[in-house]
């Protein structure tokens, strides 16, 4: 027979385990819109010397580091885990930034 205790463990597994597959996904369509802005600022013969086309390309190639970082951090086990305190980011904070590497309060801190 299977307990209540039990149950809710299941439930949470489920639901972690759902909520992980959607991070991912929200990750690698991050990543496909990223790299496609890199690509497109690149076929832009005079990138090199605009400057706001130098700022976007920054700002592209800077996301998409973060985005590749998260999946990294997904594939070895740590995604969800606050780099600074080790605490579990909450799931609202990574579904709105799925990408983050810190709590709340350690973001702050580094501000």
């Amino acid at each position: 027979m299977t307990t209540d205790a039990a149950r809710h463990d299941i439930g949470r597994q489920r639901h972690e385990d759902a909520t992980s597959r959607e991070s991912r996904r929200r990750l690698e369509h991050e990543r496909e819109v990223r790299l496609s802005q890199v690509a497109a600022i690149e076929r832009t013969p005079q990138y090199v010397t605009d400057e706001v086309m130098l700022a976007q390309l920054d700002t592209a190639r800077s996301a998409l580091e973060e985005v590749e970082a998260a999946l990294r951090r997904m594939n070895d086990g740590t995604y969800g885990l606050c780099d600074a305190c080790q605490a579990p980011i909450p799931a609202g904070r990574l579904e709105i930034l799925p990408h983050a590497r810190f709590c709340v309060t350690c973001q702050r801190r580094r501000r």
